[in-house]
């Protein structure tokens, strides 16, 4: 899908010490964007996912899905059904 061209840095296992739910790769993200978490918006369909983002300070858009249906999303500031809702949140 050639999606690296279309992005300024991405991140891996091992450009961060601690995994979600820890916030640690969102704050690398951040660093290395030069942001603020009110700069930011993350989209996750796991609590772990989530758990991460508050704990960055970041707002979360949960997309729900048949894997993590019986997760707790609170915290979210919007849980949708489908990567298509995305974008009447954002525009």
């Amino acid at each position: 899908r050639n999606i690296l061209k279309h992005m300024d840095f991405y991140l891996a296992n091992g450009d961060y010490m601690r995994s979600k739910p820890a916030p640690d790769p969102y704050l690398t993200g951040m660093n290395r964007f030069n942001a603020a978490p009110d700069e930011c918006i993350v989209i996750e369909d796991s609590a772990r996912g989530l758990k991460a983002a508050i704990a960055a300070g970041i707002e979360c858009i949960i997309i729900k899905n048949e894997f993590t249906k019986t997760h707790d999303f609170t915290g979210a500031s919007t849980i949708v059904d489908s990567i298509k809702d995305i974008k009447k949140i954002l525009c």
